[in-house]
């Protein structure tokens, strides 16, 4: 079984990643700065804290400091640096990379912590599902646009691909950094190589 501290360490790439593109969202929608933090705060805690009450836990954002103050830093750091963010952001990659490894990271937490709560194969899949999109929908519902999973190339696709390799990986041996790692790695590569060659799920078209 994998270690607490694997959790912690996905959850702080996760917060880091969400905060950065809440960030750039906040700056294309030209938000003042109380509205980027929002963003920011949202889009990196969200998805923890829906994981966190079907876990029936308190929010891990409510009793640890870590949340807090990394989302804080992320965005004082981005803040600092907004000129370059603001280009690179025109380049879109910034927040693509960024978004990416927020999805991968939380997929991941989410699963584990269902796998460790003992939750049948759906209940794992819907608990990382959750946790992966739950900041980003939150987020897009704020400031009115259609939410990226629905519409987006593979997005919500990813959350469900981690979480199936992590079962089957934990059926076929016990889960431990190395194998975490190679699925987070995998996924990330199928997720921007998704965006790059524009791939999208089937839309269904009534005539």
């Amino acid at each position: 079984m994998f270690e607490f501290n694997l959790v912690v360490v996905a959850d702080i790439l996760g917060i880091i990643a969400f905060a950065l593109s809440g960030f750039l969202i906040g700056v294309r929608h030209k938000l003042d700065l109380l509205g980027i933090m929002i963003s920011a705060s949202i889009t990196a805690l969200g998805g923890g804290v829906v994981r966190d009450v079907i876990l029936d836990r308190t929010p891990f954002a409510f009793n640890e400091y870590y949340p807090a103050i990394t989302v804080f830093l992320t965005v004082l750091i981005a803040f600092i640096f907004r000129n370059n963010l603001r280009e690179e952001l025109e380049r879109q990659w910034l927040f693509v990379i960024s978004d990416t490894i927020g999805l991968v990271a939380f997929s991941i937490t989410g699963a584990l912590l269902a796998i460790n709560a003992e939750f049948n194969f759906f209940g794992v899949i819907i608990l990382s599902f959750l946790t992966a999109i739950g900041g980003g929908v939150l987020r897009d519902t704020m400031i009115n646009q259609i939410p990226s999973v629905l519409i987006s190339d593979f997005y919500g696709s990813i959350a469900l691909i981690v979480a199936v390799l992590l079962i089957l990986s934990n059926a076929l041996w016990n889960l431990n950094t190395l194998s975490v790692a190679l699925i987070a790695t995998l996924a990330i590569t199928l997720r921007l190589l998704a965006y790059t060659k524009q791939w999208h799920l089937p839309k269904l078209e009534i005539k």
